[in-house]
């Protein structure tokens, strides 16, 4: 894989580029095979035979994997993002509020597992690009103004930063999800509110 100094600035629109019939089944290919071994674990051939195009088909829509591989974070991410944010008042009533996020993100890790492992299960720093790691910033920036708007209204706890409340919850979730697919446990509805409920009482507790 080249290294993220060798991505051309022509990555950017690739990643934005129109939907084709080849260009979707490889990135649906290419997400399926990530989601199961890692990035590191898949070869650009094997992603071709998933997709049922040849390997050169792929380098006409992505530079390299590097390409392809920020090109569907970007997508995936975005994704995500609707699902987190489309319609959602972020003046409502917070645990309300904090419960339909939550609830969000069980959909999302439910309906697109794939998508939700390869999002989320995965150390994407060494291979993501500014674009990929802007969009991050982007995804991030509205759920830590909540938090910090929850803490100003004293609904969330003030001695805790809003940035690492963020991340005990996304771990937590993270976590849970992982644990249910490596096969230690199966979550039933109760126990994911319960884990729910026990984050709302870590951020709104002062004990």
């Amino acid at each position: 894989m080249k290294t993220r100094a060798m991505t051309s600035t022509s990555n950017a629109s690739k990643q934005t580029a129109p939907a084709t019939p080849k260009r979707e089944a490889i990135l649906s290919a290419a997400l399926e095979a990530f989601a199961t071994r890692g990035v590191n674990g898949v070869a650009v051939p094997e992603i071709a035979e998933r997709a049922s195009v040849g390997t050169g088909t792929i380098y006409r829509y992505f530079e390299n994997k590097e390409a392809l591989v920020n090109a569907l974070y970007c997508e995936e991410k975005r994704a995500l993002r609707r699902r987190l944010t489309e319609h959602l008042d972020p003046e409502g009533e917070p645990r309300a509020l904090f419960d339909e996020f939550w609830n969000r993100l069980v959909r999302f890790a439910r309906e697109r597992p794939a998508a939700f492992r390869f999002l989320e299960l995965q150390d994407h720093l060494a291979y993501l690009d500014p674009e990929s790691l802007a969009l991050e910033h982007r995804v991030l920036s509205p759920i830590r103004a909540a938090c910090e708007a929850l803490q100003q209204r004293d609904v969330f706890r003030s001695d805790v930063r809003a940035e690492v409340l963020m991340t005990l919850i996304w771990g937590a979730f993270v976590q849970l999800f992982k644990t249910e697919r490596a096969g230690y446990l199966s979550l039933a509805e109760a126990d994911i509110n319960s884990a729910r409920d026990a984050c709302w009482h870590m951020c709104t507790s002062t004990r």
